[in-house]
């Protein structure tokens, strides 16, 4: 495999940005790695941070570049800051970014990456799990398929919870709001996942194959729920999964790899 560090110009956002880059590689004399080279486009999975990450964080914490070796798979991890994959009321238009610019901008620099979307998988965790079942919900005909590993997938209940947090967590308040605006704006706008599933079968437009883990003792755990029965009485194509756990790595780092062969179709061993 080949690992990119890559700092580019958004225009969207008017920043310069980052983003690692892992890219398959047909190896054969690595010691203790297989490298497997891509069959035609590259297949292309974009991992998406947490809350308090940016793009490193599933190269520090996971084995992302050894599973992504053994499959031959393209890997893009951005960094997005805190906004929750979202155009927010403060301007900034990180939604357009994620969802429009940034896979242009990689077919650009990368042109071996496939730009069709059942070779497209948006997949993150916490807020980046909401991040991609965002991006296969109001992208889907550019991604095909998103995973969320224990994923802020109710955020008006997110939100209204943090309405009623104590004093002194008031800053993430004043940053709910900065994002969306208020709870009221949230429900039933696009930032709003349950609605945006009702406003993909309304319109009729494809839908993407759907994926979620979240463990049983996470604070995120009824809102999983919550979604997951949403998406399954309008038809979606969801696999969902639930075990013993709470909001930590070392979930993170195994469920990614269930992502990887739910994906794929393959049962390979990625250890």
């Amino acid at each position: 495999m080949a690992l990119l560090h890559v700092d580019f110009f958004s225009d969207v956002l008017g920043l310069s940005m980052s983003m690692d880059v892992i890219l398959p590689q047909q190896t054969q004399g690595q010691i203790g790695m297989e490298g497997k080279g891509a069959e035609g486009k590259y297949k292309t999975l974009y991992l998406l941070h947490g809350m308090s990450d940016d793009q490193t964080i599933w190269q520090r914490r996971t084995s992302i570049e050894r599973y992504a070796s053994k499959l031959g798979i393209a890997v893009v991890m951005p960094t997005t800051h805190l906004a929750f994959y979202t155009d927010t009321t403060y301007g900034m238009q990180y939604w357009t970014f994620i969802s429009q610019e940034l896979p242009q901008i990689c077919w650009q620099f990368f042109p071996q990456m496939s730009t069709k979307k059942e070779d497209t998988l948006a997949a993150g965790l916490s807020m980046g799990g909401y991040g991609a079942w965002k991006l296969g919900l109001g992208a889907s005909e550019t991604f095909g398929a998103a995973a969320s590993l224990s994923g802020a997938l109710d955020m008006v209940d997110d939100y209204k919870r943090n309405v009623d947090a104590a004093p002194e967590e008031s800053a993430r308040l004043s940053l709910f709001r900065g994002i969306f605006g208020s709870a009221k704006a949230l429900e039933g706008s696009d930032n709003d996942l349950l609605a945006l599933a009702d406003k993909l079968v309304a319109e009729k437009k494809p839908l993407p194959r759907l994926y979620a883990w979240c463990g049983t003792e996470d604070f995120l755990y009824q809102g999983n729920l919550k979604a997951w029965d949403h998406v399954k009485k309008l038809g979606y194509d969801l696999t969902c999964e639930e075990s013993a756990g709470d909001h930590q790595w070392k979930y993170w780092d195994e469920k990614i790899q269930d992502v990887l062969r739910w994906w794929l179709g393959t049962d390979l061993d990625l250890q």
